[in-house]
């Protein structure tokens, strides 16, 4: 970016909104020198193609609580101060950063992007009624698309925090148990040969809360830091076979694909959500519901392969949280929680090869190929715009995989 304050600047800063990384967005995220250690990983916010190290710019301006929070190799510092110290930082940083000096400044190209959060609990819902419905046609056929509870209540299940990884982060091609190929046949072990992805929207915790104290949903945005994309990777047939009674384990667990930017929610507009078909419980109703309009792309190899939008959720994020906390479950900072897949109406709103394939029927085309699932090789990536806060574009980090070959089966053999 040009030298502050002359005319070089501002054509970098509008260049910088049009991109959708303007002086009104500032995504967070953790960053180093690119043959740098992980010793030096700092809090950075985006602006255009470059990182302006929160840090360096606090000491600067002799703000030394806020620079300490910064030299971190994560947000979770930042998270833990709650809504308040969110709102007054924003504050500054929409005043500085825009002009902030040539030493605090580093392009894109020279840094790592590192995972930007440390993640505590990871719930993944099911907010999708589009996607619900054309899940259970595909797996259930012939009966209700959706179960009895599912317009009642966000429907989730907790997934392994420990395999959330950094957009960029390869995913190997799990094992499991595959579902047997005749009526009470036995099941086999292998490679999943119908892995997945899922486009969602993953929301960022921060404050706390203690054993027994449910979030209110009109409090919900003092705990709502922020949104990244997510891509909860999915081995179709270890998830079919294993799912009944208890839901997604082993089919989910492997692998989810976080971005390393956290745009906070304060940087985007809101609109009005879909109108429920059933009222809910008092504790899952707001006096202002509100949702996201992120316009996401799924890209295979570079190829479109469709084109979601989060405004067809049928549950809001505050009711997401709010139903998370209702039986006293902790709030901790870092500890994010995701739509689910996120479809529309259209088949090319769908989110995910289940839809788009349904259920491996129906070949997708890619770029001159066909695909029924991800191929080894194969790369997913995730985008999404949105209006911001102050009615400029907002573009959100990409996040991308790379699905790389199972390993070896005698690895899982039991040793004498």
């Amino acid at each position: 970016m040009s030298q502050p304050g002359g005319a070089g600047q501002q054509r970098d800063l509008a260049a910088a909104s049009r991109r959708g990384f303007g002086p009104g967005h500032l995504p967070y995220g953790v960053f180093a020198p690119r043959h740098a250690g992980i010793t030096a990983a700092r809090v950075g916010v985006r602006l255009g193609d470059e990182v302006v190290d929160v840090a360096a710019l606090a000491r600067l301006d002799h703000r030394d609580d806020e620079s300490a929070l910064f030299a971190a190799d994560s947000l979770n510092p930042f998270l833990a101060t709650g809504s308040g110290q969110w709102a007054q930082t924003r504050e500054w940083l929409l005043d500085r950063v825009p002009a902030a000096p040539v030493q605090t400044r580093h392009p894109l190209t020279d840094v790592r992007v590192l995972m930007p959060i440390r993640v505590g609990d990871y719930v993944d819902f099911y907010a999708s009624r589009l996607h619900a419905e054309n899940a259970a046609r595909i797996l259930r056929p012939g009966t209700e698309p959706l179960t009895p509870n599912w317009l009642h209540q966000p429907i989730g299940y907790h997934g392994r925090a420990g395999t959330l990884a950094v957009s960029g982060t390869d995913v190997v091609r799990p094992h499991g148990q595959l579902p047997p190929d005749r009526p009470g046949g036995d099941p086999t072990f292998g490679p999943t040969a119908r892995l997945d992805f899922e486009a969602e929207l993953a929301f960022v915790l921060g404050g706390q809360t203690g054993p027994g104290v449910p979030v209110p949903i009109e409090r919900a945005e003092q705990y709502l830091f922020g949104v990244a994309l997510l891509n909860d990777w999915s081995a179709r047939d270890v998830q079919a076979f294993e799912a009944r009674p208890l839901g997604p384990f082993l089919g989910k667990s492997f692998a989810t694909s976080l971005s390393g930017w956290v745009t906070p929610l304060a940087a985007l507009s809101r609109v009005e959500p879909v109108p429920p078909a059933r009222l809910p419980l008092p504790y899952l109703r707001a006096s202002r519901p509100w949702t996201l309009d992120v316009a996401l792309t799924v890209e295979l190899n570079g190829h479109v392969l469709s084109r979601p939008c989060t405004r067809a959720l049928y549950w809001t994020p505050a009711q997401m949280l709010a139903h998370l906390t209702a039986n006293g479950a902790r709030v901790r900072p870092g500890d994010l929680f995701a739509t689910g897949t996120v479809s529309g109406p259209g088949p090319s709103d769908l989110g995910c090869l289940l839809e788009l394939s349904a259920g491996g029927d129906r070949p997708v085309p890619v770029g001159g190929q066909e695909r029924r699932w991800l191929q080894d090789g194969d790369t997913v990536t995730l985008r999404g715009t949105t209006a911001g806060a102050d009615t400029s574009t907002v573009t959100l980090g990409p996040v991308a995989g790379t699905v790389r070959p199972a390993g070896r089966p005698d690895r899982f053999r039991a040793r004498a």
